[in-house]
């Protein structure tokens, strides 16, 4: 059952005659073509900033180490780059326009500061991903045009919207945040995660598992509207040992289907609440579901609407952050600031409001997602009162075989209570190597009647 969502209410600041306009503009057909000439084959612009801190894409970063094996750790590919800048309370003016409300309030608030190291547009995809790219410029359609958060269909094996139609910013919005969902990151990879919290300067492990990540919209035409499979084995903390979590998400908006296997109660059961903003317990109540890399689930709950392009500072190529043990990276109210690189890109900026009726504790988001790999690097978000009150924040590394920038750990900082949580990703690849990547996964990891074989009592 698909769900349907109400139509009713406006955008906040938006008038009924400037929506009929907005809705009643006709977008001219988008040109597959522009692909690859025009644009970069997966829809960013292919050229250099006007001062040249943001350089070409030439082709991104497909050459393998020398001597790696699969299984190996790749390496931290630019550790000789030295800063362009460091970024503080102190200066932060003179960057303003380059920074997020957030980092900004981190570094009054926490004395947080990053350092801008030289723009490498190391992104890559393989060419079976960038011709089913270019077809689905015209082969990918809203489900409802007058609701564009009710999902997509049509499209497959690639990004789905890699010209956005910013005809009509209500669409375009909609479309950036799916091709964020539906971003490459190979068919399928295994890979060990982990989650910390950081609460009053105390480092605790909220979960360690081995997962595996299914991306059947790349692979699989029979499930063109499968986007994500997850089958999760926790093996820490020792209460979460032997739990299992499969949780699977469509592009066409069929409801979320997630189920547990619940060691102890020798049963699996439907999970419901593992989506929207109910408090993950796997970041000890820090993150909610949808905020798990950077957005994550449905779009039912808001209403997007495309901002603009522009130069932001965000996370990018930190292969080095990833080598390290946790331990050694996560301090105070922040991540290590001498081992995150943060470089110049492009972002399409995109704000999220909640559509009348529907709640969330985050009343209002706004997204930075990189051009190059429709990744969300940044997002903030605001309180029913309009307070500032999350920080997202996306570390992604090079992996050049697969080939691409993977999405690693994100983190989501409360600026209310000061504690932070790094979800979702590896630590330590040096000692413990653990990303795979596969060419598909087999339907049974994910079947709940299996996971109901494995209960222990």
């Amino acid at each position: 059952m698909k769900m349907k969502r109400r139509v009713f209410g406006l955008l906040a600041g938006t008038s009924l005659a400037a929506l009929k306009i907005g809705q009643a503009k006709a977008q001219t057909a988008p040109d597959p073509s522009l692909l690859g000439t025009k644009l970069t084959p997966f829809g960013s612009q292919p050229e250099a900033s006007a001062d040249g801190s943001i350089p070409a894409w030439t082709g991104g970063y497909t050459t393998l180490p020398p001597g790696w094996q699969t299984g190996q750790a790749m390496p931290d590919f630019f550790g000789s780059d030295q800063p362009v800048a460091v970024i503080n309370a102190a200066n932060m003016a003179q960057y303003a326009d380059r920074l997020t409300d957030g980092v900004k309030a981190m570094m009054t608030q926490y004395g947080f500061s990053i350092k801008v190291y030289p723009s490498r547009r190391t992104q890559s995809v393989p060419q079976s991903v960038a011709d089913n790219i270019a077809k689905n410029v015209l082969r990918a359609k809203l489900v409802d045009p007058s609701n564009p958060q009710n999902g997509f269909t049509g499209a497959f094996g690639g990004i789905p919207f890699p010209i956005p139609d910013t005809s009509n910013p209500l669409a375009a919005g909609a479309q950036i945040i799916y091709n964020h969902q539906n971003r490459w990151g190979g068919f399928a990879q295994e890979l060990n995660t982990y989650g910390y919290v950081v609460s009053d300067g105390q480092l605790v492990l909220s979960d360690r598992a081995d997962a595996l990540y299914d991306h059947p919209y790349y692979y699989r035409p029979d499930l063109p509207t499968m986007q994500i499979r997850q089958f999760v084995t926790f093996n820490a903390p020792a209460e979460l040992i032997g739990e299992q979590l499969v949780d699977i998400n469509y592009t066409d908006n069929t409801p979320q289907q997630a189920w547990e296997l619940l060691n102890g109660q020798g049963r699996v059961r439907k999970a419901p609440e593992v989506s929207f903003d109910t408090p993950s317990g796997f970041a000890n109540g820090v993150a909610g579901n949808d905020e798990y890399y950077g957005f994550y689930g449905q779009q039912i709950k808001y209403d997007w609407k495309y901002i603009e392009k522009k130069e932001m500072y965000i996370p990018y190529n930190n292969n080095a952050m990833f080598l390290l043990p946790a331990e050694q990276v996560l301090i105070g109210h922040f991540p290590d600031p001498d081992i995150v690189r943060w470089e110049l890109h492009r972002v399409w900026v995109v704000e999220a409001t909640l559509h009348p009726g529907e709640r969330n504790v985050l009343a209002r988001r706004k997204f930075y997602v990189d051009e190059d790999t429709w990744t969300i690097g940044l997002a903030d978000g605001w309180d029913q009162n309009q307070n500032l009150y999350k920080v997202n924040i996306v570390y992604n590394y090079l992996r050049p075989d697969m080939p691409g920038l993977l999405q690693g750990n994100n983190g989501v900082f409360n600026l209310q209570t000061g504690d932070y949580a790094l979800i979702g990703g590896p630590w330590n690849e040096k000692a413990h190597p653990s990303v795979k990547f596969s060419a598909g996964a087999a339907d049974a990891h994910f079947d709940p009647e299996n996971m109901a074989a494995q209960a222990q009592y």
